[in-house]
């Protein structure tokens, strides 16, 4: 048996800007800050790559073609949450 498809999600995520110190993303009517000085994976990452995020359960942004996983809490908190790079 086949799930059915759900409908089109309302929760969105949209890049609203992107400068030579960052990106802003507006989530829920709320814009974030990420500065390449702490997400420096984004500062070389092509425009549409960038502009390709998804927020999944409400809480995780997804980058698909960049392999970035990054959850809302780590976003409103960057203190408690040290990220790292992975290589």
């Amino acid at each position: 048996m086949k799930s059915k498809k759900l409908g089109k999600s309302t929760s969105r995520v949209e890049v609203s800007h992107i400068s030579p110190h960052g990106l802003w993303l507006l989530i829920k009517a709320k814009e974030y800050f990420l500065p390449f000085s702490e997400f420096p994976w984004f500062r070389k990452a092509r425009v549409e790559d960038i502009h390709r995020v998804t927020l999944l359960h409400g809480h995780h942004l997804y980058w698909p073609s960049l392999d970035i996983d990054l959850d809302l809490k780590s976003l409103e908190n960057l203190e408690s949450y040290p990220l790292k790079q992975v290589a």
